[in-house]
């Protein structure tokens, strides 16, 4: 029970970890503990678990041989933890977590593929892929090309921004069902084979500068809309509560944003018939600049700062100042900020705070989600 406690007050709590006590190789441990026991639960139910997009190209010899390493790697960190003392409470959770994986049948699982690919499911392995993908990359270059120093992995409200994390990622599969049935019944009647068939002609790169560029212009115009439209803004308004900018803090995004934005961007690439490799290009670049430009580094690209979206760009659509409001809109190309006239034009290299003025925001993830239905203002 005391362990329990302290585990719950840690992940209550936010600021640098301290070094030399355990808490980092704790935390490490921990992490891939949990990963790993995700993981088995994955490979006993993937029917449920695993998204049909993605279990098609696993490896499964590949992510055994991974499972089997960060097990031993999480165990023998607790375990040493536990043996040294230092933040045993900690450790002690990470080891029971490992044996609890181990006794599931950990790395060893048996998996039946003779499953139908329509079962309804929660997108566990994108949540898993994804955490662990984007924290070994984004927080390696936050501590390179760091713009806020001073600002710890675990910063204040993290707690909000992981929960949007892992939500937004359990949903996956009822956000693609939702998004494809809507595109198919409303749009449907745009598709021209004609057209297709020219898209489809077309050589990879210009498709893949058209896919982007196309869906940026809806991105601009329905980014545009839930800051002047204020029914959308109080959607819109808990995306922009984040008050520190870092790799987690673009997940915060009330679910119903997601869904209407999704299936306006995803109209027009279903209409237009771009291939598959084009398609899953996009997705790639969608992916990486969703966490790139919101994360705490200091890139600012020189003059093509004007053409693509950056760090800075982005940063500064966060803004408190005055000069920034309802600016910025662009998620790829910043030349359509520049085109429409609603890119932030400041003598600042970088804004000085982020959030929305007045903070009527609340904090946490339940709030949050009811905030769009329960605010006065």
């Amino acid at each position: 029970m005391i362990e329990l406690e302290k585990l719950n007050e840690f992940t209550e709590s936010h600021g640098a970890l301290r070094t030399g006590k355990g808490l980092v190789s704790g935390v490490i441990a921990l992490t891939l503990a949990i990963l790993c026991f995700l993981g088995v639960l994955a490979f006993h139910f993937p029917e449920y678990l695993t998204t049909p997009q993605l279990r098609k190209s696993y490896d499964v010899t590949v992510i055994r041989t991974i499972m089997l390493s960060a097990m031993a790697i999480a165990g023998g960190i607790s375990l040493v933890n536990i043996l040294f003392n230092r933040a045993r409470w900690l450790a002690t959770f990470a080891f029971a977590v490992v044996a609890i994986t181990a006794l599931l049948g950990g790395h060893k699982v048996e998996v039946d593929p003779n499953f139908p690919d329509n079962t309804p499911y929660i997108g566990l392995d994108w949540f898993i892929l994804d955490l662990l993908g984007s924290s070994l990359i984004f927080i390696f270059i936050e501590k390179l090309f760091a713009l806020r120093k001073d600002q710890p992995i675990f910063r204040a409200e993290w707690q909000t921004d992981f929960h949007h994390f892992i939500v937004n990622h359990m949903v996956v599969g009822f956000v693609l069902l939702a998004t494809n049935l809507i595109v198919h019944k409303f749009f449907g009647w745009a598709a021209s084979d004609g057209i297709r068939g020219w898209v489809q002609g077309l050589n990879f790169w210009v498709a893949l500068f058209l896919i982007v560029l196309v869906a940026d212009l809806v991105q601009y115009w329905t980014h545009r809309a839930y800051h002047e439209v204020p029914v959308l803004w109080r959607l819109h308004a808990v995306h922009h509560s984040v008050k520190s900018m870092d790799w987690m803090a673009g997940s915060r995004q009330h679910i119903l944003e997601l869904l209407i934005t999704r299936t306006l961007v995803l109209a027009p690439i279903y209409v237009l018939g771009f291939s598959k490799e084009v398609i899953d290009a996009y997705i790639v670049i969608v992916g990486f600049q969703a966490v790139f430009n919101h994360a705490n580094v200091s890139v600012r690209l020189g003059p093509l700062r004007y053409v693509l979206v950056t760090p800075n760009f982005h940063h500064w659509h966060h803004s408190q100042d005055q000069e920034a409001l309802d600016k910025n809109y662009a998620a790829h190309f910043a030349f359509l900020d520049y085109l429409f006239g609603t890119a932030v034009k400041s003598t600042k290299l970088w804004p000085e705070h982020y959030g929305v003025l007045g903070d009527y925001v609340p904090n946490g993830f339940v709030k949050q989600f009811k905030f769009p239905f329960t605010w006065k203002g």
